[in-house]
């Protein structure tokens, strides 16, 4: 029989949050694949769990991840824990899943705790809708893309930052999006937890003067749908009615839905149109 990979979320803080059934898994496995042993073996010594451990990061996860995947086929029942969190969310954990899927190898994940639904949970904004985006790329013209996409999205948004980079990437999220408001969330489940909930502007004027401590996680309002029908409106305002009716009876569309439709386009009502085209052909 080959074996298994169990991704074991471990806790972002307070060690109580671990749950009993990873706690039980841990004990029982062949081996944990850890990102950082030498992080990952307080917690276990904390639990009293002797499994053995082996590390799996960033620098060798694609080599590690066939080693591992050897093993599972041979039998070993393997446990995946990060340094903090959910395996496989913004860190090397997604690569050795993909080669297990790829592999026939069955893949379970035990849940628990997550930094960026625990924020998200915490913030007061909207979470019907949302986009992860974990860490901004540190490329730059990268970057630059991802915050022009993350300008125009409604979704509400959530990002990591680390606290020495925290003011810098504040200043480019209010050039970007403008003044939103946002909750910044730090050491969370820890005995400082502080939870802000504020805009982009007092963020950066309140981090220059205080300096940042422990991981951050931002959750910023997404772009409101009023903001981008008025630009839609504004723009269709540099065509005549006559020219934007046109458009869309082009595009095949009957005189009355394309009536509709330029209606829609700017937030009026089509017998609105069917007047002002009326006023327009009388004079």
């Amino acid at each position: 029989m080959q074996g298994k990979l169990y991704l074991c979320a471990t806790p972002i803080g307070n060690l109580e949050d671990i749950t009993l059934r990873v706690l039980r898994v841990l004990r029982e496995v062949d081996l944990i694949a850890a990102e950082d042993t030498r992080n990952s073996i307080k917690l276990l010594n904390h639990f009293e769990i002797r499994t053995p451990m082996t590390s799996y990061h960033e620098f060798n996860k694609y080599d590690k991840a066939r080693e591992l995947v050897d093993k599972m086929h041979k039998g070993k029942q393997i446990a995946l824990i990060t340094d903090a969190g959910t395996p496989g969310i913004s860190d090397p954990g997604e690569e050795l899943v993909r080669l297990c899927w790829e592999e026939g190898i069955e893949v379970t994940s035990l849940p628990g705790p997550s930094a960026c639904i625990t924020a998200l949970s915490l913030s007061g904004l909207s979470s019907r809708r949302f986009a992860f985006e974990a860490f901004l790329p540190s490329d730059k013209k990268e970057r630059q893309r991802i915050l022009k996409e993350l300008a125009a999205d409604t979704r509400t948004l959530i990002l990591y930052e680390a606290p020495h980079r925290l003011v810098k990437t504040l200043e480019e999220l209010k050039e970007a999006l403008g003044n939103r408001k946002m909750t910044l969330c730090r050491e969370l489940t820890k005995k400082h937890e502080t939870i802000f909930r504020t805009d982009l502007q007092q963020a950066v004027l309140h981090y220059k003067a205080e300096e940042a401590k422990g991981e951050c996680v931002l959750v910023i309002e997404g772009r409101k749908q009023e903001e981008i029908l008025r630009e839609q409106q504004e723009s269709w305002g540099a065509f005549t009615l006559e020219e934007h009716l046109q458009i869309y009876e082009e595009q095949g569309e009957s005189r009355k839905e394309a009536m509709r439709l330029v209606a829609k386009d700017r937030g009026c009502s089509r017998r609105e149109i069917y007047q002002a085209l009326l006023a327009n052909k009388n004079r």
